[in-house]
């Protein structure tokens, strides 16, 4: 009794702590769909004004506001327009720094009404309670906070459309509507959730489907509901997080993305759905922060032994299966060392046990190792366990070079010249270069490269992916992505943007392994020339004019042109490669027309197969 009354008392006093240490802000994450505030930090950040995390995201709003706050401290350094800039957005982030926007259409004082007999009790609990709260319809919210802000509130309607007119092939219609909520307690609690009901519209019945896990492109990846028509499906997303200034701990589903990119990064993208998660990061210090999460991910493999019944007729039942389980673990320290310079490494395992491995809460833990205590006594197949690092340098003010580079299998003995066989891993470099010689004018550049057989593995429930979709990126393995940006800011709230875009895939494969007199031979697709047969190539040129109207609403407009066109490999087929599957898993072999027309639909929606004009406006609330 006494080891357990000592026990509460730990925990009591931890909880106190961590309650009356000073922070402000709300622990809120900021969707990676808001593109134009990350756009603009990214922009401070180049420009040598403020310093950031570009490794790990999304951010929070707490974050976010600390940031816009600093480059306000240094507003000399800025030129009118990121003057304008900052100052509409901290319109946004008001409540992070305990204020309300000035924006409003109705504002009001609430005293609550005390029924008790002592004026002086009364009067006292009045002033603590009192708030303040803004209405505004020209940025649709509701913004609330108490006097003393132990108490902010927002809540934001969402609604938005964006119509997609080709040249060729008709109009696609992408409708949503919903909601969002967030509420900070006391400055370390923080509570969100939003709901955004999503459809596409448009051509044939999967036609106005553009998003599938094996499309290579970098729209986010839905799950669709069940439906004969079109394209809806929903997307919720939450959570709740205690927080103080050197950490936080939560529960919550959202996207993440790992690595720094401007593109599409090759460690996490966060192109799969959102998945629900328990999360924790730390920051000591200013140049020390470690994150970790677990996460439930979805397999989309059936469990033969896990089913419901049905009392489906009259004497029938029917079974359901259910998909098997599927869990994530990964954790990430980053490092940096002086102002220009920041490194990330960080491991990460998914595994499919029937339940949550104690061993992988671990925060701090290379899990690798504990997958090989917890299976190689019983000789059965290890988990699919990776790592990875990013690297940010920049060596002076306006320009930024970073790179990152993913492990999803690792041996010595394949780098000798003597041995054909290659890791399976990705590697991604960028810059941008931004703000000279003329401000607000930005180039980038980003080129990435996988290896067969990368983020694949030959037990389908512990592949990296989730809902089908992969967690890196979305070209999957031995593929090539080259990516050219220019934008220009030349006004407050208006971005212009001229973009190009090579997407490679090569020739694809499963992961299957052999075995020999019960020992592991690895099966001799990664011994193949990597990058050497194209079987599918989209090129894409776009002009983008985004104007944010008033804060969270967006005008925007796209003139792109692309080309996706697939190729019939020469060579003949190697065991596990993918020419064609029947519905029973059987290998087809398709040759010729047959097999480019299988690549296209495999790789690319109908509405962008080979030579497109399109046109691309649309508006939004709440993004």
């Amino acid at each position: 009794m006494l080891v357990m009354a000592n026990k509460r008392l730990i925990v009591w006093v931890a909880f106190c702590c961590l309650w009356l240490l000073p922070a402000k802000g709300q622990n809120i994450p900021v969707s990676l769909e808001y593109t134009e505030i990350y756009d603009f930090i990214e922009e401070l950040t180049t420009d040598g004004i403020i310093e950031t995390n570009a490794a790990i995201k999304p951010y929070t709003r707490k974050y976010i506001a600390s940031k816009l706050h600093e480059a306000q401290l240094r507003d000399s350094l800025l030129t009118r327009r990121q003057k304008e800039d900052l100052d509409f957005y901290l319109q946004d982030y008001a409540l992070e720094l305990d204020t309300l926007p000035d924006y409003k259409l109705y504002g009001h004082e609430n005293v609550c009404q005390w029924r008790s007999n002592n004026p002086k009790t009364d009067s006292v609990k009045a002033a603590k309670y009192k708030c303040d709260f803004n209405l505004s319809l020209v940025d649709p919210s509701l913004h609330l906070k108490t006097k003393n802000n132990l108490f902010k509130m927002r809540v934001r309607p969402i609604l938005g459309m964006d119509l997609y007119a080709n040249t060729s092939k008709g109009l696609l219609t992408k409708r949503w509507y919903g909601a969002e909520i967030q509420m900070d307690i006391a400055h370390h609690l923080s509570i969100w959730g939003s709901l955004r009901d999503n459809s596409w519209s448009g051509q044939g019945v999967d036609g106005s489907r553009i998003t599938k896990p094996s499309y290579l492109n970098d729209l986010p990846g839905v799950q669709y509901k069940e439906a004969n028509y079109g394209g809806d499906f929903s997307d919720s997303r939450g959570g709740l997080s205690l927080y103080t200034w050197w950490g936080s701990i939560g529960v919550q589903r959202d996207r993440i993305q790992w690595g720094d990119a401007q593109h599409c990064s090759n460690i996490l993208s966060g192109h799969n759905p959102a998945v629900p998660m328990v999360t924790l990061q730390l920051t000591p210090c200013k140049w020390l922060q470690f994150d970790y999460f677990h996460a439930w991910l979805v397999s989309n493999v059936l469990d033969s032994n896990s089913y419901y019944v049905e009392r489906y007729d009259e004497g029938v039942e029917k079974r359901h299966y259910r998909p098997a389980n599927k869990f994530m673990a990964a954790n990430m320290l980053t490092i940096m060392p002086c102002k220009y310079v920041q490194f990330s490494l960080g491991n990460s395992i998914i595994y499919g046990e029937r339940n949550v491995q104690a061993a992988y809460f671990i925060p701090v833990a290379f899990y690798k190792s504990l997958d090989h205590l917890l299976t190689k006594g019983i000789g059965s197949e290890n988990q699919n366990s990776q790592a990875f690092a990013s690297v940010t340098v920049r060596p002076t003010d306006h320009l930024r070079l970073y790179g990152s580079f993913f492990l999803d299998e690792f041996k010595l003995a394949r780098l000798k010249p003597s041995n054909k066989e290659n890791n399976p891993v990705s590697y991604l470099v960028g810059f941008n270069w931004s703000g000279w010689p003329v401000r607000g004018l930005s180039l980038k550049g980003e080129f990435m490269r996988s290896y067969i057989a990368c983020y694949t593995h030959s037990v389908a429930v512990t592949d990296y992916r989730s809902n089908s979709y992969l967690l890196g990126h979305y070209m999957g393995d031995n593929s090539q992505s080259v990516y050219v940006g220019l934008s220009y800011r030349p006004v407050r709230g208006l971005r212009l943007s001229l973009e190009y875009l090579n997407n490679t895939k090569y020739n694809s494969y499963d992961y299957i392994r052999r075995y020999i007199a019960g020992t592991r031979v690895e099966h001799p697709i990664i011994a193949q020339k990597p990058f050497d047969e194209k079987i599918w190539r989209n090129d894409e040129v776009r002009f983008k004019a985004i104007y944010e109207i008033f804060q969270n609403c967006y005008a925007h407009v796209d003139f792109t042109y692309n080309n996706a066109r697939a190729y019939a490999p020469a060579s003949t087929r190697t065991e596990g490669e993918d020419r064609g599957w029947a519905a029973d898993g059987t290998s087809l072999n398709l040759e010729g027309d047959a097999l480019v027309s299988y690549y296209q639909n495999k790789y690319c929606p109908a509405f962008m197969q080979g030579k497109n004009f399109m046109v691309t406006c649309g508006l939004s609330f709440g993004f």
